[in-house]
């Protein structure tokens, strides 16, 4: 369906500006979808993005800086993240001991557990998605966003 169908527009549309309502209408679907996915398990999609990074230390603690600047939406307050993840018992958090200012957080057995439990349905979730495509097109698409997505400095 093309997005002028979807948001009802009878106006034409430049390409840029479709491809950002393009972009933003798939984020929205892509996420609701997602979120569906996560309900059940009374996690948010931000709380997952924690949980995979903390899964990905291997056993490592990470502090909070870290885990801020690897999170996809940069403007997550991590502090609340990790807090809602700790009364789930998903996440340790200890005073590190060289820097008493930093806290470091680990993932738990029960955080793996789960994390281990969404696996199949997010691979699921994203063959969805990714179904209409081919392997050539997917690449294709990705190179494209990745350059779609770098600002030029001027």
């Amino acid at each position: 369906m093309k997005i002028e169908e979807v948001i009802k527009s009878n106006v034409a549309l430049d390409d840029a500006k479709k491809v950002i309502l393009n972009l933003m209408y798939a984020q929205n679907v892509i996420g609701d979808k997602f979120n569906e996915l996560l309900k059940p398990y009374d996690v948010s999609a931000e709380q997952y993005n924690v949980l995979r990074i903390l899964r990905g230390q291997k056993g490592a603690a990470v502090n909070m800086c870290d885990i801020q600047e690897r999170m996809l939406a940069k403007n997550s307050n991590t502090t609340r993240l990790i807090d809602k993840l700790l009364v789930k018992d998903y996440v340790t958090r200890e005073i590190c001991p060289v820097n008493r200012r930093k806290m470091e957080i680990l993932i738990t057995a029960k955080g793996l557990s789960l994390l281990e439990e969404l696996d199949a349905k997010v691979k699921s979730h994203e063959e969805t998605f990714a179904s209409n495509l081919t392997t050539d097109e997917l690449q294709y698409l990705n190179q494209l966003l990745e350059k779609y997505r770098t600002i030029k400095n001027e």
